[in-house]
């Protein structure tokens, strides 16, 4: 399984709406609002590279509302935690 990371620049006001449509690109398993240079991560899983591909250039990038996608591939993930624990604030 192939692991990437698409960092997205979104127009203003297009964050909540583009969130929605990019879980239901098959692939994107998660995506998080985020404060910095970017507004969205979006978490891709992937069987090859060839479908990391297709999905970023054919099926995300052209998606209205981004400006701009940057894309990084994980080689390994290493954690101590379970990972869904992480983000489990207590509520």
């Amino acid at each position: 399984m192939i692991t990437a990371f698409v960092l997205f620049t979104v127009e203003p006001g297009a964050v909540a709406p583009l969130s929605e449509r990019l879980l239901d690109v098959p692939g994107i398993t998660e995506v998080y609002s985020v404060a910095g240079p970017y507004d969205l991560i979006a978490i891709a899983r992937v069987r090859r590279h060839e479908d990391l591909a297709a999905l970023v250039t054919t099926h995300v990038a052209n998606l209205a509302g981004i400006v701009r996608t940057e894309t990084s591939i994980a080689f390994r993930a290493f954690s101590k935690r379970d990972l869904g624990t992480m983000w489990d604030i207590g509520e």
